[in-house]
């Protein structure tokens, strides 16, 4: 690796009870005046939003609250978000959620400082000049958004997905109790294990010639061989405090760019899978698994040395010396294995989502930006490739 950046400047309180310090945190921040930003009704039926509530009073700081934030984040709720703080005067936006809530904080963060409109940035139209400051609790470990660049956003206007990159967004800090998530359903703790995995893979998978870091595949490794242990552990005992504390900081590391420069990944199922859940809004973790394997089948030829190595490090399969595309399959073949047994799907078609040619053919339009870009590193991927793979996974 001839060279790679590394800035995580997000300050991280982790443990139980943690969110108690969320006033106090904001107010180190500079807030005076924060929206809280949360999803549905389990903040508020937990207690979670009352705690939260008293650490800002307690910290002598005002507040106004936003829930209604939906999986696959849409571009109305930011809007809305946007135009309360500033009817409010909030200065300081507090995520309490997962990736979607997160996501959305960034968006409206953007929102409050840039002008124009607010889209142009997330389709790369515009840069963005800076980002308001932004908080989070975290209560779901899948997306990692809590200490990475990344706001993906659904614009219901035409049923895109967009992600918008910037290190104006990085967060001021994150609170992780792992206590959160012990009321997660089974299939969003596995859906989010799953996006924790791919995130890793989505770096270590890279273009042939691109020469990775021991030390960086050992870690990534590691992670993911991490990942797939505690999350059989999480989801026959919810409440094991030491699997979901394991779960939610490999979320944190898989996507804060630990495990290697996003810039050298593949990121093919991640763009992919964005347009399945832009428009079928299904589970952005289920949809991965749903594209995976048949994205590695179609391209682990052209990186066959980094599919063994996988194979055999991360899967665990025996390396056929003879035969590396026996063990290489064998791996992809065990990770799906490793899907099912978590609940996740395999193919489209497990997720929910019957596809004829002319949905296909819209994905893969969408996918590729309107025939004008191709994606991934392992193989660069036209918009003929999509279609095949699309067509493949179904």
């Amino acid at each position: 690796m001839d060279f790679f950046k590394f800035h995580a400047p997000t300050q991280v309180i982790f443990g139980k009870d943690t969110e108690k310090q969320a006033g106090a945190l904001c107010k180190a921040w500079g807030a005076h005046k924060v929206l809280i930003h949360f999803g549905g009704s389990s903040a508020k039926k937990s207690g979670l939003l009352d705690r939260i509530c008293d650490s800002l009073r307690e910290a002598g700081l005002e507040y106004v609250l936003l829930g209604g934030v939906v999986p696959n984040p849409r571009l109305s709720k930011i809007k809305e978000g946007v135009e309360l703080c500033r009817k409010e005067g909030a200065d300081f936006i507090l995520a309490v959620g997962g990736g979607s809530v997160i996501d959305s904080s960034k968006g409206i963060g953007y929102g409050l400082v840039n002008e124009g409109e607010l889209w142009d940035y997330y389709m790369g139209k515009k840069r963005p000049a800076g980002c308001a400051p932004i908080g989070a609790v975290l209560t779901i470990a899948a997306a990692g958004s809590e200490m990475s660049t990344s706001s993906v956003v659904t614009n219901e206007e035409g049923w895109l997905k967009r992600n918008l990159q910037s290190e104006y967004s990085f967060c001021k800090f994150a609170v992780m109790n792992p206590e959160l998530t012990y009321t997660l359903p089974a299939y969003q703790t596995a859906s989010g294990c799953t996006d924790i995995i791919v995130h890793s893979m989505e770096r270590y998978f890279t273009a042939a010639e691109t020469c990775q870091l021991d030390i960086i595949d050992r870690m990534s490794e590691q992670l993911m061989r991490d990942v797939m242990r505690n999350v059989k552990i999480a989801l026959k005992e919810p409440q094991n405090y030491d699997a979901r504390a394991e779960i939610m900081w490999c979320g944190t590391l898989s996507h804060n760019d630990t495990t290697g420069d996003r810039s050298f990944g593949d990121w093919s199922c991640h763009q992919l899978e964005h347009e399945l859940s832009g428009i079928y809004d299904i589970a952005h973790g289920a949809g991965l698994a749903a594209v995976w394997g048949t994205w590695a089948r179609y391209v682990y030829r052209d990186n066959l040395p980094r599919f063994v190595q996988f194979a055999v490090n991360v899967m665990g399969v025996p390396n056929n010396f003879r035969n590396p595309e026996a063990t290489a399959l064998e791996g992809i073949a065990a990770l799906e294995d490793f899907f099912r047994s978590i609940g996740m799907p395999t193919s489209i078609s497990e997720a929910g989502i019957e596809l004829g040619e002319e949905q296909i053919k819209e994905l893969a339009y969408k996918c590729s930006f309107n025939n004008t870009r191709t994606i991934g590193a392992v193989k660069k991927l036209t918009l003929a490739d999509m279609e095949n793979i699309y067509r493949l996974a179904r």
